[in-house]
């Protein structure tokens, strides 16, 4: 029985190719981009799955209170490691601290490479799971020792056993190579700890850290803990939670909590708005899934509308079986067998598509997804999914055409009726809503992008490199340097910084100043620079005056920007004195020398922070700002750059990175956003129109008589155009005033998300109202023209 139902559905699908290609085809785009939607969600959703101490994993975090606004973040205090591991120990099965992941300088013999680690403590290997390949589990035990990442260790030593050779950090210390561990996965937050090398090194090696064994206001470092298999995330954080506020008073003020952050939320819920979790990117995972359940039911929708319009063309085959005895049961078989052979079809195509496609979405997306061919539950979702979409695609049209009466349809009496085409205008108006309000959410996305690219930056981000400067090997040399890079031609000006133009790497507080407020609890971004800084990034001086090496009174001088300005509550600025608790004896005041432009250092959908640049008395910074000669070409500058570096630090890589592709990175996970929105709404406008097209070309077949009888009657071509497109305009008129509140609705919603925001303009859905209709009158006019211009003689001609 089965066997007759798919001889009969592979039939009709042969005696109507236009409509079966126009079926499969929108039914493969949809299926097409569901899947690639459904292998996007899975990656995102088992991020950092590899760890099979997932729901046990955290990471300590911190919440500290400014002036009524609260902050939180992952950097914690010192001390805080031993207070937790005496007072809670049994809590943890681990509990290991960390540096920042950095990159540093690895040297072995003529191979001199920089490469991202961290700083650990020896239980770092147990915690992260890692899978030693070569030498010791507990690779961490000696002080001199590091472990090596796989594809490390092989960009060093090659096939030769790296196991007790000895590599050279940073020009400055010695380590054995005491294991080598698999690369941990793209989708973790581990992908780029390269290296792993012992925290006691760490800690004996930076006075800095040791001068902060005690000190609970800087908060300079992370920690990670895997919890005991007895106890919960949240009876752990409700012990914690006051620890960092019982043990030094001075940070009472901060109303500090110390909470466990659970690593199942790092990635995907990581945003927190005044103290309070707000999701993440979580909330593309919902869009994109929306996006693919949209566009999936754009496709089902076409099969639907073309199966019911052909429904006078099948009544009497429903008729005819009827009368020998078919139930309506078995109709409904045999409609739904012709929709799954339709699916099976589609989804072999979109098989096809998505492994075309993969690549160059891995590379849009920055992915690494493979294909799971060998996944039996990918597999099983696959019959699941083909299952789903056929019955929901030939569910309604197998109800529809299997409740035909035989005596009407035989009779010739059969009619359709006054609103049967009402379900299949009802579709329309859906398809082309959801097409509406896709062509308005990808403009507001991008409109929202380029008003953050286009924000005043504050400084001259063109022409600008910056070189780290991550080795003893640079401290004392900056002069020399900037003599040297000036005196090759290739660079203009010269500037040390103690962070990147793009980020902000220190937060400072605990001033006091003549009026402050009583209860003002100050938190600034912290910058210390060169002389030349301002004159070398290009930062506009607003009041006052710059740093000058002429002026030995300017190493107790600061900058600040026009926002600090306003955080201070100064009325001028100038001379002002700003008395900080962490310089050392005999305690000097910093003098307020100038007054700089805003610049955007943090994300360029925020507010600028309130700043500070402080002169760099102590060496303690970490790039080289260098401004290229405008005159001579990029690549001959920076040859020129590299020799002059390579003569004075020869054992170290020379890297740069050019400020505005590090500043454009800001808008990568947005931009990617937009792209793809933009991708699979013109898929989605694709799929509507394929359906339109078919209705189109069966309407025109349908009332073929009819327009002979006009043409005859003199109807133009326009009068014919007219008549087969005015019903169709109407429906996507209707679905365009459906879509735009919607639209505004959601979108407006996501924009509150960000405080530099694009406003609202009436124009974005006008143009959205505008294109649709276009493409709608685009697609309709092809068959409508080529109906109108038919012979009327062969359409009114006798069979």
């Amino acid at each position: 029985m089965f066997k007759n139902y798919f001889k009969i559905a592979w039939r009709n699908l042969l005696k109507n190719k236009g409509y079966s290609i126009i079926n499969i085809g929108g039914l493969a785009l949809g299926m097409a981009v569901t899947l690639i939607i459904g292998l996007w969600m899975q990656d995102e959703l088992t991020h950092n799955d590899n760890f099979k101490n997932k729901d046990r994993f955290a990471q300590i975090f911190q919440s500290q209170t400014f002036n009524n606004r609260t902050g939180t973040g992952p950097a914690i205090p010192l001390p805080l490691e031993p207070a937790l591991r005496d007072g809670y120990g049994d809590s943890f099965k681990y509990l290991v601290m960390s540096s920042w992941t950095n990159d540093s300088y690895i040297k072995y013999g003529e191979i001199n490479l920089s490469r991202p680690g961290n700083y650990m403590q020896r239980k770092a290997p147990q915690l992260l799971g890692l899978n030693v390949l070569k030498g010791d589990e507990d690779g961490l035990r000696e002080m001199n020792s590091i472990m090596l990442s796989k594809s490390t260790a092989d960009a060093f030593f090659g096939n030769v056993d790296p196991i007790g050779k000895t590599v050279r950090i940073s020009n400055e210390h010695d380590m054995m190579v005491t294991a080598v561990y698999e690369d941990l996965p793209y989708n973790s937050s581990f992908s780029e700890t390269d290296f792993i090398m012992p925290w006691d090194h760490y800690y004996n090696t930076q006075e800095w850290m040791q001068n902060s064994k005690d000190n609970w206001q800087n908060n300079s470092f992370q920690m990670f803990v895997e919890i005991a298999e007895n106890t919960s995330m949240e009876s752990i954080t409700n012990a914690i939670i006051d620890v960092k506020k019982n043990a030094d008073e001075d940070v009472v003020q901060y109303n500090p909590r110390i909470f466990l952050f659970p690593m199942e939320d790092w990635y995907l819920r990581s945003n927190f708005e005044n103290g309070v979790q707000t999701g993440g990117r979580i909330k593309y995972v919902w869009l994109f899934g929306i996006i693919g359940a949209f566009v999936l039911l754009l496709a089902c929708i076409n099969f639907m509308n073309l199966s019911t319009a052909r429904s006078e063309k099948r009544a009497k085959e429903v008729g005819i079986r009827k009368s020998i005895g078919s139930q309506k049961g078995q109709l409904i078989y045999q409609f739904l067998s012709e929709s799954f052979l339709v699916v099976l079809f589609a989804y072999l195509m979109a098989l096809i598509i998505v492994l075309l496609c993969l690549n160059g979405f891995n590379e849009l997306a920055r992915k690494e997804i493979e294909f799971p061919w060998g996944s039996g539950g990918f597999w099983l979702i696959s019959v699941g999914f083909i299952l789903f979409t056929a019955l929901l695609a030939g569910s309604y049209p197998a109800l529809y055409l299997s409740s035909f009466r035989p005596v009407d349809v035989l009779k010739g009496t059969f009619k359709t009726g006054k609103y049967a085409g009402l379900p299949r205008k009802i579709l329309v108006v859906l398809q082309f809503t959801v097409s509406v309000a896709f062509i308005i959410g990808t403009v507001i996305v991008m409109q929202q992008i380029n008003h953050a690219k286009n924000r005043p930056i504050g400084y001259d981000r063109e022409g600008l490199i910056q070189i780290p400067t991550f080795s003893q090997d640079f401290t004392g040399k900056s002069d020399l340097m900037r003599e040297q890079f000036i005196k090759s031609g290739a660079v203009v000006e010269m500037a040390t910084s103690s962070s990147p133009t793009t980020r902000i790497w220190s937060n400072r507080s605990g001033f006091t100043w003549e009026g402050k407020p009583e209860g003002f609890q100050e938190d600034l971004a912290w910058t210390e620079v060169s002389s030349e800084y301002a004159k070398t990034i290009g930062l506009k001086i607003v009041q006052g005056r710059d740093f000058s090496r002429d002026m030995a009174t300017d190493s107790l001088g600061v900058l600040i920007n026009q926002t600090a300005v306003k955080y201070f509550g100064f009325e001028n600025p100038i001379g002002m004195l700003l008395k900080d608790s962490d310089v050392e004896d005999p305690n000097p005041p910093l003098k307020i020398i100038g007054v700089v432009e805003d610049m955007i250092a943090q994300s360029p959908y925020e507010p600028v922070k309130q700043g500070m640049y402080v002169y760099d008395r102590h060496n303690n910074f970490s790039y080289y700002n260098l401004r290229l000669n405008p005159n001579q070409s990029v690549n001959q500058n920076l040859a020129i750059i590299e020799r002059v570096f390579k003569e004075n630090f020869p054992a170290i890589p020379f890297e740069y990175d050019f400020v505005d592709e590090e500043y454009a990175a800001k808008f990568a996970a947005e931009q990617r956003i937009g792209t793809l929105s933009g991708i699979f709404t013109a898929l989605a406008i694709l799929i509507s129109c394929l359906g339109l097209f078919g209705l189109t070309s069966f309407v025109a077949e349908q009332r073929t008589k009819e327009i002979g009888v006009r043409k005859v009657l003199g109807a133009s071509v326009f009068n014919v155009w007219n008549m087969l497109s005015k019903d169709f305009l109407k429906l996507v008129v209707i679905s365009c005033f459906i879509a735009v509140p919607i639209a505004y609705y959601v979108m407006n919603g996501w924009l509150q998300e960000y405080p530099y925001r694009v406003i609202l303009k009436w124009w974005i859905f006008a143009l959205a109202m505008l294109g649709a209709m276009g493409v709608t009158v685009l697609t309709v006019s092809f068959q409508a023209i080529r109906a109108a211009k038919q012979n009327p003689v062969k359409s009114l001609r006798t069979e």
